[in-house]
C-alpha cells in the first residue's frame, strides 16, 4: 500500500458558473462552445499551454470518423482548412497543427461567456454526496476552487471522473491491456512525384508492384525494421512534400501511471529517429525527409473508460444500433484495435461499422449526478471505444453535452432528470441531424 498522509487546507473560489468544462482538446472545445451559445458561464480547464488537445499539442490528424450531418464536427473541420474527399466521407489530409493552435483559441474567444483557464491541472473534484459541484485545479504554484452547476469531463482520461469516484473499466477483457500509445510526428522533404502516401491497414496501396504495408513487414522481418512499427502510416498534409507519421507504437503502457509517462516519451521520440532514417533508406521520394514537428505530449489511444448507465458494445457499433435517446447519429468508424501485446492489428479482419449512433445514456457516469463524460473516455466496451474513440465523433460528443449541460443548468436540474426528448429536439432545431 503506498504511504499516505493527512492533507487539509482551505482554498479560495475563483470563480462560479453555469458549467466546468475540464479538458479542452476536441470534445471540450466543441462542449465549451455549444454551451456558450446556449447562453451558458462557462469555464473550459486545459491543462496544456495550449487549447485544442490531439488537434495542436497531440500532433493528430488526419480528423478520422464520421457523424451525422450538422453537428460541430462539421464547423471544425472546414475551420481548419481540410474539407472532404472520397475517403470513406473522411478528411484526407492532416490540418496545419500550428495554425490549429491560434484558430481554436479565436474560436474558443469568439464566445464571451467563456473563461479559460490553461496551463491549470485538475487535481480534486467538489463533492456534496454523490453530486459533483466544481473543481479544485492547480496552476503555477497556485491552488483555486471553480465551482459549477454541472461539470464536463472532457479530459480524455477520464481524469475528473476518477477523482469523483466513478465506476472505471481499463482494456480489454481477460488481461486489462490497452492499445498502445504513439507519438505522431510530422517530416518534409518529400517527393510528391514518387512518395508514396499510405492511410492505415485498410489501405492497399502499392509499392513496385507489392502492398505498401506488406512490403514494410517483409523489412521487418529482414530486421531492417522493428517489428512493432511495420505498419508504416503516411498521411498527406495540406502543405506539399509534408507527410504526417503515424507509426511509433509502445505496448504494455498505462498512461494514468505517472511512473511510465516519461518512459514512454523518451522511447516513442527514439523511435522517431529511427523511423525517419528508415523512410530515407528504404522508401522512395523519401530520401531527403526530415522530422519537422512532433507531438509534445504522448498520443493515447485508450486508457480510463467510465462506466454509465448503458454501456455500448462493438456489437452495437458493428450492427449499427440506433436508440430512443440517441444524441449522436450515424457516428461511422472502423473497430480499429491497435495490437495491446505486440504489432499491427488485434483482430485478423477489420471490424468494419454500420452508421451508429450513441445514447444519452453513455455519458451519465454510473453513481455521479451533476457530471457528464465525454469523448474517448465515454461508457464503453473496448471494442466499441475503438471506434467511438476517433476525434470527428469526439467533437460530435462534446456538442451534444455541451447543449445538454446548459439545458440542465438553466432549468436547475440534474444530467438524470433532464427531458431527453426536449435535448434532442434543442439538437435538431440547431440543424443537427438526429434520425
Amino acid at each position: 500500500m503506498t504511504e499516505q498522509i493527512e492533507y487539509n487546507r482551505k482554498i479560495g473560489i475563483r470563480g462560479r458558473y453555469d458549467i466546468i468544462v475540464a479538458g479542452a482538446g476536441p470534445a471540450g472545445i466543441c462542449a465549451a462552445v455549444a454551451a456558450a451559445r446556449d447562453g451558458a458561464k462557462v469555464a473550459l480547464v486545459e491543462r496544456y499551454g495550449v487549447i485544442g488537445g490531439n488537434l495542436t499539442a497531440g500532433y493528430v490528424g488526419p480528423i478520422l470518423g464520421m457523424t451525422g450531418k450538422g453537428t460541430m464536427r462539421d464547423e471544425m473541420v472546414r475551420l481548419l482548412g481540410v474539407p472532404e474527399n472520397d475517403m470513406i466521407g473522411r478528411t484526407g489530409k492532416a490540418h496545419d497543427f500550428e495554425n490549429a493552435k491560434l484558430l481554436l483559441e479565436e474560436f474558443v474567444a469568439a464566445e464571451a461567456n467563456i473563461d479559460v483557464f490553461m496551463q491549470c491541472g485538475i487535481v480534486d473534484v467538489i463533492k456534496d454526496g454523490n453530486r459533483a459541484g466544481g473543481v479544485i485545479a492547480a496552476c503555477n504554484g497556485t491552488l483555486f476552487a471553480l465551482t459549477a452547476a454541472v461539470v464536463i469531463d472532457a479530459t480524455g482520461d477520464a481524469a475528473v471522473s476518477a477523482l469523483a469516484g466513478a465506476e472505471i473499466a481499463k482494456g480489454r477483457d481477460g488481461d486489462g491491456l490497452m492499445q498502445p500509445v504513439t507519438l505522431e510526428f510530422t517530416i518534409d522533404g518529400v517527393d510528391e512525384d514518387r512518395g508514396i502516401v499510405c492511410i492505415g491497414d485498410v489501405d492497399d496501396v502499392e509499392l513496385n508492384g507489392e502492398r505498401f504495408l506488406d512490403y514494410c513487414k517483409r523489412l521487418a522481418d529482414e530486421g531492417k525494421l522493428p517489428a512493432d512499427l511495420a505498419a508504416v502510416r503516411l498521411h498527406p498534409t495540406t502543405v506539399p512534400g509534408q507527410r504526417q507519421v503515424n507509426t511509433t507504437q509502445l505496448c504494455g503502457v498505462d498512461i494514468t501511471d505517472v511512473g511510465q509517462i516519461f518512459k514512454a516519451d523518451i522511447e516513442l521520440r527514439r523511435q522517431i529517429r529511427l523511423l525517419v532514417d528508415f523512410l530515407r533508406e528504404y522508401v522512395p521520394g523519401y530520401e531527403n525527409c526530415r522530422c519537422t514537428a512532433s507531438g509534445t505530449t504522448t498520443g493515447v489511444r485508450e486508457s480510463r473508460r467510465v462506466m454509465g448507465d448503458y454501456v455500448l458494445t462493438g456489437e452495437d457499433v458493428e450492427a449499427g444500433a440506433k436508440f430512443e435517446d440517441a444524441i449522436v447519429h450515424d457516428a461511422e468508424f472502423i473497430v480499429d484495435i491497435h495490437n495491446p501485446a505486440g504489432a499491427g492489428q488485434a483482430e485478423a479482419k477489420i471490424g468494419w461499422c454500420r452508421p451508429y449512433d450513441i445514447p444519452y445514456r453513455c455519458f451519465l457516469p454510473r453513481g455521479i449526478e451533476n457530471l457528464y463524460v465525454t469523448g474517448r473516455c465515454i461508457s464503453g466496451t473496448h471494442r466499441a471505444h475503438a471506434s467511438y474513440r476517433v476525434m470527428s465523433i469526439c467533437m460530435a460528443m462534446g456538442e451534444a453535452v455541451g447543449i445538454a449541460a446548459s439545458m440542465c443548468a438553466a432549468a436547475g436540474c440534474s444530467p438524470r432528470e433532464l427531458d431527453v426528448r426536449a435535448l434532442q429536439s434543442r439538437m435538431e432545431s440547431k440543424g443537427i441531424v438526429l434520425k
